[in-house]
């Protein structure tokens, strides 16, 4: 079977490239098509496949303004002919689930979310944004709904990959969701036996959805040590407003991350996500999670037993969960317990079995 795997933009390793890396290792002979390529940033896993990439990689500094170029991303992605393909996986939470498809091929989009950017969490992404791109964003909104609603209906089966998600995709597309929920590597973010230390860790990407501001605001107040953890626009705004308990360490490679994992006393986690890697991999370490309660948190985390939750997401509520976490203990063991059910041998194992029902289901009816 020939088979295309489609992925946004391969510009570093976050959730969605981790389920991407099972999808290449599932189906090592597929060609990957994305819109822009960084084979540094990028895993070997990844980079090994055949990449094919779009007109965007030709643009100059397109590494760090591929975002800018949102509105014609619909064109590109529908640019990339799979005529030759009987399979298409989409791994999709931009427009990668909009290209097109011809008659008997089989189109499955993993989807991490609706087109966030202008659905609903359009203030959360442009309130701090410029004018002119705050303008720009209003003036292409309505385009991108109606194009992210006409290709939803080229997806023959989507996969959610949460209940939250499966909400949007049954609001904004009116299509039902498989839900198989990504994969978490909990061989190697494990309980290591390291002391304690008295900080609290925040790993994050640094742009304005995250609300790591909130956070900083909290700790300024609290005078409680902070270590972040991640790189983004938002770093230098963010820098000027913390104190000195706050520490930022830039970005960490994975050995490091497990250890910073494991001294943290809690996960600070103060955004909405559609579901949220970094609770799972704090989990895995043995490590509770303080989380806005809010979208894909409330499937990761066990109230109580392996983190609390703050609602709503003001400087108030975060003071008093805070507050309440010091009074409370959690077991280390229980928090590995809940992040083990997001196995990658799980995922690997459930999304095989899903394309393959997909796959009979279609030849049947054909």
């Amino acid at each position: 079977m020939r088979v295309a795997i489609i992925h946004d933009w391969l510009t570093g390793m976050r959730g969605g490239e981790k389920v991407l890396e099972v999808l290449c290792e599932l189906f090592p002979h597929a060609t990957l098509y994305t819109l822009v390529h960084n084979e540094k940033k990028i895993s070997p896993i990844i980079n090994r496949m055949k990449i094919k990439t779009s007109l965007l990689q030709k643009f100059p500094n397109i590494e760090k303004n591929y975002r800018y170029y949102l509105p014609i991303m619909p064109k590109l992605i529908e640019q990339f002919n799979l005529k030759d393909y009987d399979l298409i996986i989409s791994s999709s939470h931009c427009v990668a689930k909009g290209v097109k498809k011809f008659r008997r091929q089989v189109h499955i989009c993993y989807c991490h979310s609706p087109m966030r950017y202008i659905w609903d969490m359009f203030d959360q992404y442009f309130k701090k944004a410029k004018l002119i791109t705050k303008m720009g964003a209003k003036i292409f909104r309505p385009y991108l709904k109606r194009w992210d609603i006409k290709s939803s209906q080229r997806v023959d089966f989507f996969i959610a990959n949460s209940k939250n998600i499966a909400k949007k995709i049954k609001k904004y597309y009116s299509k039902e969701a498989k839900i198989i929920y990504p994969p978490v590597d909990i061989n190697f973010y494990r309980i290591l036996n390291t002391k304690r230390e008295d900080f609290f860790l925040i790993v994050s990407a640094l742009v304005p959805y995250k609300n790591i501001d909130l956070a900083i605001e909290v700790f300024n107040e609290l005078n409680l040590p902070l270590k972040i953890i991640g790189i983004g626009p938002e770093e230098e705004k963010l820098r000027k407003i913390a104190k000195r308990n706050i520490e930022f360490l830039g970005w960490q490679p994975d050995e490091k991350l497990l250890e910073y994992y494991n001294k943290c006393r809690a996960l600070i986690f103060p955004q909405e996500e559609d579901l949220g890697i970094v609770p799972l991999e704090a989990q895995a370490c043995g490590k509770p999670v303080i989380a806005y309660k809010k979208g894909g948190a409330l499937e990761t985390i066990i109230e109580g037993e392996t983190g609390i939750f703050f609602y709503p997401q003001t400087k108030e509520a975060l003071i008093k969960a805070i507050k309440d976490f010091e009074k409370l203990s959690f077991s280390p063991e229980r928090c590995r317990e809940n992040a083990l059910r997001f196995s990658r041998e799980r995922f690997s194992k459930e999304i095989k079995n899903y394309i393959n029902e997909c796959l009979n289901l279609t030849f049947r009816l054909q």
